[in-house]
């Protein structure tokens, strides 16, 4: 086996969801819903797989969506975007992915932040980059300046950001997004903003991208995921947007990893982000109903929880709730006492992990919810 593969690590998510099947368990570990369910959407798609073609669309993406897609930034986050600067991908780990093999030649370094997406860090890696990780400060989830400053270097070529951020369900702060600006031009790197729960935002905030800022718009590549606006996760819909010229160097790359996706799925999110704002705003009020019902219920058991403003996920503070173990024990645990599954937050770094935060997914409904939390009260006594 070629050794560039053999050393690569399965996925967290995928880990934890085989043990969940294993055992049986509710599985409160990889962020997928259980609803709200768009019909008008899938009806769509399946229309579209009946009467319309089903052949190779263009590589770059059908122009619906691609006219789709800036509308509806226009609309949600008065961002001024052209159907040339909107290329559709498989996902958005595929847009992640075709962006670091855009930008990235091998020994250049990509700035990470920890806790990261655990897909970033193998991806840069097998482009040939160089990652420099940066840690947030937990107290906060805030990027610290001097430990910024002090990972870049005449080689650094680009940074990766999350926001929100999964794991933690925060939204960056706007004096950090500002740094990262003054950063990114000063040192004329490019950013790749994984921006995908853009539309899961909570406690009537408002999600501003990387992109709006002083200096970015040329330097940018924004990528969303029609799969998180719309709960449809197995879709594997997403684009990448950037400036005409730096769209045409992602295109480069995306048509060398998957060419394009398929067209049903394409119309049919076209149709969706032109007439399902109603539905997308009721989908994340039921999201965040579910955020504070699991809560609660994880507070009435002694468990502290992290804020979370943003995504399908909340985090345990495991020292905070008095539990003397550490984050890959207890989920073991839970698996193994409880029957739920949830996913250790030292997963998501590099390096000096820290291991008290465990994340569970809330994207589920209030029976499941439920019976996740009936099982945890029957077996925390048990875990010591």
């Amino acid at each position: 086996m070629n050794p560039i593969y053999r050393d690569m690590p399965t996925t967290i998510f995928e880990a934890m969801s085989m043990r969940a099947r294993a055992a049986g368990a509710i599985n409160l570990g990889q962020g997928f819903p259980d609803g709200p369910r768009n019909d008008a959407v899938i009806d769509a798609a399946c229309d579209a797989l009946q009467q319309r073609s089903n052949q190779y669309p263009p590589m770059v993406g059908i122009p619906e969506l691609r006219g789709a897609v800036p509308d509806w930034y226009r609309r949600h986050q008065q961002l001024e975007l052209g159907p040339d600067e909107v290329v559709v991908t498989s996902g958005a780990t595929e847009a992640i992915a075709a962006a670091l093999l855009a930008v990235i030649s091998p020994g250049d370094e990509v700035l990470l932040f920890q806790p990261l997406y655990d897909a970033y860090l193998p991806l840069v890696q097998r482009a040939g980059g160089v990652a420099r990780l940066v840690t947030l400060d937990p107290s906060g989830w805030r990027i610290d300046a001097e430990a910024l400053a002090a990972s870049i270097t005449p080689r650094t070529r680009a940074l990766v950001f999350n926001d929100p951020m999964n794991p933690m369900g925060t939204c960056a702060h706007p004096d950090d997004l500002a740094l990262l600006a003054r950063i990114c031009a000063e040192h004329d790197l490019i950013a790749i903003c994984d921006e995908v729960w853009e539309a899961l935002v909570y406690d009537g905030a408002q999600h501003r991208s990387l992109m709006q800022y002083p200096g970015m718009r040329e330097r940018t590549v924004k990528i969303g995921s029609a799969g998180k606006i719309f709960g449809l996760t197995g879709w594997k819909v997403g684009w990448m947007c950037a400036a005409p010229p730096l769209a045409r160097i992602l295109a480069k790359a995306h048509q060398f990893l998957t060419f394009t996706t398929p067209p049903n799925l394409q119309w049919a999110v076209a149709q969706g982000l032109a007439s399902q704002d109603d539905w997308i705003a009721m989908a994340r009020d039921q999201h965040q109903a579910s955020r504070d019902f699991f809560c609660d219920g994880l507070h009435g058991l002694g468990l502290v929880t992290v804020p979370s403003a943003a995504t399908y996920f909340v985090s345990v503070d495991l020292a905070a709730s008095g539990v003397a173990m550490d984050d890959v024990a207890f989920c073991d645990a839970i698996i193994d006492q409880a029957g739920v599954a949830a996913i250790p937050i030292s997963a998501f770094y590099a390096e000096a992990a820290p291991g008290h935060l465990v994340r569970f997914c809330f994207a589920k409904e209030r029976a499941t919810l439920q019976a996740a939390l009936d099982r945890l009260a029957a077996a925390l006594p048990r875990l010591g």
